[in-house]
């Protein structure tokens, strides 16, 4: 299911950290985000999955404006995992996971076999099936990732948004987060710091500074030496990677002026 963002723009306390961003998700896509720190990556995609109002603009999943559903229909259609999105309370692996059937429950409603069984098939989709009945909080961070990637699949959403997915994580777990991602079949918008990574998993990239999408297109089309210069403050060097033929960056210091 596609999903667009149009003129989206958030004003906090006289300051606009995002300014009429628009970018598309077509269905099944991997698009990414990426940008300097601070550069609004974040803020944009707290607006689209609903932790943050938007001053202008609006976010469409499958053509329809997500703020005229309710919560529970827009669940439905979109899971999400922040970079904050780790448990305060020592719940089970099992426990998580099985949060990701609440948009599907009413308020009474008790957990079901269809509810057990979807929960069991995310767990073991993302390989961790064998970690249902340990401790959240004693997991390794890929393994919690893992756990956190199947609670918002076992949502059932068509639309899966990421931010910094494999942020603190060492690069073996970075690869096989972004693995299970890009064989979810879902549409995925993430934010990623790392443009090698962005690169080789990424169909489309959106390159976000001061708050607007300043480019837009395939990885090897965007990540150009004179745009990684003028908003990363690098000198890039192109090369193409040795198995997929993507395009890698190799990074040096910009000359002193």
């Amino acid at each position: 299911m596609q999903i667009d963002v149009e003129a989206l723009t958030v004003e906090i306390a006289g300051a606009r950290p995002v300014e009429e961003a628009t970018l598309r998700a077509g269905s099944g896509q991997v698009v990414g985000l990426v940008g300097p720190n601070g550069s609004g990556k974040s803020t944009l995609l707290r607006c689209v999955y609903r932790a943050l109002r938007p001053s202008a603009g609006a976010v469409r999943v499958g053509g329809e404006d997500l703020r005229a559903m309710t919560v529970r229909e827009s669940a439905r259609r979109l899971a999400a995992l922040p970079q904050e999105a780790a448990a305060e309370f020592d719940f089970t692996v099992a426990e998580i996971v099985a949060m990701g059937r609440l948009p599907h429950q009413g308020p009474m409603a008790r957990t079901t076999e269809e509810d057990r069984r979807t929960c069991e098939g995310a767990l073991e989709g993302v390989g961790a099936g064998h970690l249902a009945d340990r401790g959240f909080l004693t997991l390794s961070g890929g393994e919690k990732q893992r756990v956190l990637i199947a609670r918002a699949l076992a949502q059932q959403p068509q639309v899966l948004v990421l931010d910094e997915p494999t942020n603190h994580l060492d690069i073996a777990q970075q690869l096989e987060v972004l693995a299970l991602v890009r064989g979810s079949g879902l549409t995925v918008l993430t934010a990623l710091h790392d443009l090698n990574l962005a690169a080789l998993h990424c169909d489309l990239l959106h390159v976000i500074d001061g708050g607007r999408i300043v480019a837009s297109g395939a990885p090897h089309d965007v990540l150009t030496p004179v745009l990684l210069a003028e908003v990363f403050g690098v000198r890039a060097h192109r090369v193409p990677h040795p198995e997929t033929g993507a395009v890698q960056l190799l990074f040096d210091r910009l000359p002193s002026a």
